[in-house]
């Protein structure tokens, strides 16, 4: 079956944070899908923003779940007899030679589900599962039959490992996001953010470094070395990358708990090893020093910074840049938002809500669970047509036996955003 995508208008009711984060202890109140629609749509040619001079903003002219992505993964999950993916979050992807896609996973569960739906709880909670901290599945060919797909990771099938193992017992890393480079043969450059363990507890754990892995074409299981990235200044850079204007643009994120900002960098060429880094340091200019990279701005807001969630990507669409990112007033917001500039390094405006998640408090197979939280949207460009964005967000539960119980909680969701009048 090859990636034709099936679609349905939302109708359900309305998460953020990733697997292992620090959570907040309170759930926002949730809204409906209906209302975020409304709110979006109502912006019309006439009245839409000015993105930058002569440039008016998109509008959000319909919201759908794309039910063959999402069905892809949870028959991928569910019907699969051998050990393989079950479950993860992260989501991100990049296009590979020869019309393949590569599906990067942080926290990810291996095994197999139960008929009933449930797995056996992870291994160091006794059980059978394995659980590792990033693993890859290939989809050959744009096609999104389940069967074709194939799980990546390290070690061996019996004694499966991180993809990107850790270098010591106190430390591991998160996915962020991947993009070849023509210039190095098709070459897979996966960065990845290196956190440590502060203490005892589930939530004591902090942001070390940033490095990049390279990986060579039909050989994913071993990169081919791994680099240091800039980390100096707490920013943890390449959560997006964006090819435009003969940039490779890297996004980061200063994670200051509540407060999350934006910065840039960019690097000539398509390899992000290819050349300094330069930094977005304000008003047009970038510099030499990454200390010199600011928050990116943004006139609506009170502290006049745009906030981010740890994920969230920057997509061209017709005349304008498209950021997608979980909406972060509200902690563990249901809303995904979408705001829009005339430049890679904004300023972007225009805030639109276009879509609440409706798995929290809901969710799963065994109806509502209040602990079930949805997070980290971000779009998929390269997989995406014409004025529609594929974009993904991740289901979690803040307790892990609900993620036993109930496999299909855990996992990535696909929505489908249809924007008019990009840019004219």
């Amino acid at each position: 079956m090859t990636r034709t995508r099936k679609t349905v208008a939302i109708t359900a009711v309305s998460g953020l944070v990733a697997f292992g984060a620090a959570l907040p202890t309170v759930l926002a109140s949730p809204a409906t899908a209906a209302t975020a629609h409304a709110a979006a749509t109502t912006q019309t040619a006439a009245t839409a923003q000015q993105v930058c001079p002569g440039v008016s903003a998109p509008a959000v002219t319909a919201t759908v779940k794309d039910t063959t992505m999402d069905g892809m993964f949870t028959s991928y999950a569910d019907d699969v007899p051998y050990s393989h993916w079950t479950g993860a979050d992260g989501t991100y992807s990049a296009a590979l030679p020869g019309n393949k896609e590569l599906w990067l996973f942080s926290d990810t569960f291996l095994g197999t589900v139960n008929p009933d739906g449930s797995r056996s709880p992870v291994i160091s909670d006794g059980g059978t599962t394995p659980f590792i901290n990033n693993s890859f599945v290939e989809e050959p060919d744009g096609d999104t039959n389940y069967a074709d797909l194939t799980t990546i990771h390290g070690g061996t099938a019996a004694s499966p490992t991180a993809l990107m193992p850790p270098p010591d017992a106190s430390h591991w890393y998160w996915a962020g996001d991947a993009i070849t480079s023509a210039t190095g043969g098709g070459v897979l450059q996966a960065v990845y953010q290196e956190y440590k363990s502060t203490g005892t507890g589930a939530f004591d754990f902090a942001w070390d470094r940033n490095v990049v892995a390279r990986y060579a074409p039909g050989h994913l299981s071993t990169p081919i070395d791994v680099t240091a990235l800039p980390s100096a200044t707490g920013v943890a850079w390449g959560v997006w990358l964006m090819r435009a204007g003969g940039y490779t643009y890297i996004y980061g994120v200063e994670d200051l708990g509540a407060n999350k900002y934006m910065h840039l960098a960019r690097v000539p060429g398509d390899n992000l090893l290819g050349a300094p880094w330069q930094y977005d340091a304000g008003n047009g200019s970038w510099s030499s020093s990454e200390a010199a990279a600011i928050r990116l701005p943004d006139p609506s807001a009170s502290d006049g910074y745009l906030h981010i969630a740890n994920e969230y990507s920057v997509s061209r669409l017709g005349n304008v840049y498209v950021l997608i990112t979980q909406n972060t007033v509200t902690p563990l917001s249901p809303e995904i938002d979408a705001y829009f500039a005339c430049s890679p390094a904004g300023p972007f405006v225009d805030k639109t809500a276009v879509y609440d998640e409706p798995e929290t408090g809901h969710g799963g197979r065994n109806g509502d669970d209040p602990n079930v939280f949805g997070y980290n949207a971000h779009a998929h460009p390269e997989v995406s047509t014409g004025n529609k964005l594929l974009i993904s967000y991740n289901v979690n539960s803040f307790v892990n036996t609900d993620l036993y119980s109930d496999a299909s909680i855990y996992g990535p969701r696909f929505i489908d955003v249809t924007f008019a009048n990009a840019g004219s």
